[in-house]
């Protein structure tokens, strides 16, 4: 991965820094299916990803998640809007490629007033996050930062380095993920993750990424 910064980490199945891609498990005859989730927190510096595998008691703090690999993707600061605009979607397409995920998450829009530049570009990163999404054919989930942090933490406030704090402890990694952005798509997949399995319980989520994300692993 030529783009991502120099000491960033990549997150694999055992939660150790690694340089290798963990490639997750086929499935067995009769084993339930579960649901494969890509958190993108988009950026046109630094666009941080993760894709996990969640079972069907995912909406449980306690519940089967799978961490499959995170990492970030990196563009100079020196180039265009548009050319980093390009270079994620090219990058985006290969982790869709590669991870076929059922359900791509993203953060929603938040903008402050003090910032509106900043809310404008990252406008921009997220529209080809959910152009990507849409034209693999994953389901899109939108989910909002104060969400995020309550799902992981409790409070809808918390700081970076709590989440960073949740994750590493929830989804038993030996290192805190860094840089934060690593986080916060982990953070975003899971919470995803964990309101698709809470509907999915309640009888209110569709069943159809489960079962493409089945069908597409036999």
């Amino acid at each position: 991965w030529g783009r991502r910064p120099p000491g960033a980490r990549l997150y694999g199945r055992a939660g150790a820094p690694s340089d290798q891609v963990s490639v997750s498990t086929p499935y067995e005859a009769g084993a339930p299916a579960t649901l494969r989730v890509l958190g993108i927190d988009p950026g046109l510096r630094l666009t941080g990803y993760a894709c996990l595998e969640a079972g069907s008691d995912a909406s449980a703090w306690g519940g089967s998640v799978r961490l499959i690999e995170a990492g970030v993707l990196r563009f100079a600061p020196g180039r265009s809007v548009s050319q980093r605009l390009v270079e994620l979607d090219h990058d985006l397409g290969e982790l869709l490629g590669r991870h076929a995920p059922a359900v791509v998450a993203v953060e929603k829009l938040y903008s402050h007033w003090k910032h509106p530049l900043t809310a404008i570009l990252m406008g921009h990163a997220r529209g080809v996050v959910l152009l990507g999404a849409r034209r693999s054919g994953a389901e899109l989930a939108e989910v909002g930062a104060t969400a995020v942090k309550k799902s992981l933490t409790g409070r809808g406030h918390a700081s970076k380095q709590q989440m960073q704090d949740a994750v590493m402890s929830q989804l038993r990694l030996t290192h805190r993920p860094e840089p934060a952005d690593v986080a916060d798509a982990i953070a975003i997949a899971l919470c995803a993750a964990r309101r698709h399995g809470l509907a999915a319980a309640l009888g209110g989520g569709s069943q159809e990424p489960v079962k493409r994300a089945a069908a597409a692993t036999r």
